[in-house]
């Protein structure tokens, strides 16, 4: 591992946490993977090692740990081979909880963010609507300020932890005139009156309940306003770095799963009387895929380093998951197809790992909208700024 990020402590953590999923979280996924519902218990398990608090402030049960035991956290979960898994973790603990830090008041706090870290309570951000898509400004989701409460209509779609959440961070128009700069967040509960929620059937990340949002009427306190009114939008960007490196970071470790499955396999498979790591064909399309995924981890790495010093990177961690989702599905489609037949069968690793993956170019950001973020910062001289 590479000693200028990771310290011993760092991989203390990493083998504590491989012996954890392989012990109390892989003999599940096939169940999840199937059921599409994954079982409470594992959220206490995860709280109580304190694997959502790696990030967040003693102060509310965390460990404020550096970003680089999130690198870990999010790399190992990508190694058990269930992209729905690790996404309904990580949308919890990095989503819906950053916003619940950052933006949420000390009683916000208590109430959520600290049964959050614990796993009492689960977290899911709504902001992606069915007209909208990565079109964020173009929400029509309201809040009207009625007095002591806001009333909260219209929908969300594709929302990770969607169905099965306790509590919703949802982004609401709460000035509609004012475009983009008329945006809020709010904090509510799942119970709440007016909120349904529908289950999506995807391509993969069969673990996760995806979920399409309605809003009817919702009555939440004024208090439950997170931030200031009118400045969701500057919050929503200010996060977007850190959930696109995320996202990189994902992909990267999974195409790292997918070589490192691929040398067993071809270390193991005879043709024409010798392994197939023999062939020279196989072998250059391995080195090619293998110098692809280090390129991408060492890129990353640097941005968390970065990010874990301060700095705003939104145009450095918009091109890690521009290029790294494009690099996964690609070394992933390659090992899939080094498998031959058996690459195709559902017992074998790849053919559920290819499905997870290809979100990775669609979620969090298109690549085409992520392009035009780009090419905005390097030709058009935009600037991107966190919120004050």
């Amino acid at each position: 591992m590479n000693s200028m990020y990771f310290t011993e402590e760092h991989e203390l953590f990493r083998e504590s946490l491989k012996e954890f999923l392989k012990k109390e979280v892989v003999p599940h996924i096939d169940k999840w993977e199937k059921t599409g519902d994954i079982e409470r218990f594992i959220w206490s398990k995860f709280g109580e090692m304190g694997y959502f608090g790696i990030a967040y402030p003693e102060k509310y049960g965390g460990l404020d740990l550096d970003l680089f035991y999130t690198v870990i956290f999010l790399e190992e979960l990508q190694k058990i081979n269930s992209g729905g898994f690790a996404a309904a973790m990580w949308a919890h603990a990095y989503l819906a909880m950053t916003h619940i830090n950052k933006e949420g008041d000390d009683r916000i706090k208590e109430e959520y963010l600290t049964p959050s870290i614990s796993g009492e309570k689960i977290g899911c951000l709504a902001i992606t609507e069915p007209f909208g898509g990565s079109d964020v400004a173009g929400m029509r989701t309201t809040a009207v300020k009625e007095g002591d409460h806001y009333v909260i209509n219209g929908s969300k779609t594709f929302i990770t932890n969607g169905v099965y959440s306790d509590y919703l961070v949802v982004a609401a128009k709460t000035s509609p005139e004012l475009g983009n700069k008329g945006i809020s967040i709010f904090v509510m509960d799942r119970d709440t009156p007016g909120i349904s929620a529908t289950k999506l059937d995807k391509l993969g990340w069969k673990a996760s309940d995806t979920g399409e949002i309605a809003f009817d009427n919702v009555k939440i306190p004024v208090n439950n306003l997170m931030g200031e009114e009118n400045k969701g939008f500057s919050y929503i960007m200010q996060h977007f770095a850190l959930e696109r490196l995320i996202m990189g970071v994902n992909s990267h470790a999974r195409a790292e799963y997918a070589v490192d499955y691929v040398l067993k396999y071809m270390s193991e498979r005879e043709a024409f009387g010798k392994t197939i790591d023999r062939f020279q064909a196989l072998r250059h399309t391995v080195a090619d895929m293998a110098s692809e995924v280090e390129m991408c981890k060492e890129f990353n790495y640097s941005i968390t380093k970065r990010l874990n010093d301060g700095q705003y990177v939104v145009k450095e961690a918009s091109m890690s998951k521009l290029l790294s989702t494009k690099m996964a599905d690609e070394v992933i489609y390659k090992a899939l197809q080094l498998l031959g037949g058996y690459g195709y069968m559902e017992e074998y690793p790849l053919a559920r790992l290819l499905r997870d993956s290809r979100l990775g170019p669609i979620g969090g950001g298109t690549s085409e909208i992520l392009r035009e973020i780009i090419a905005k910062m390097i030709i058009d001289k935009k600037e991107y700024k966190p919120a004050t």
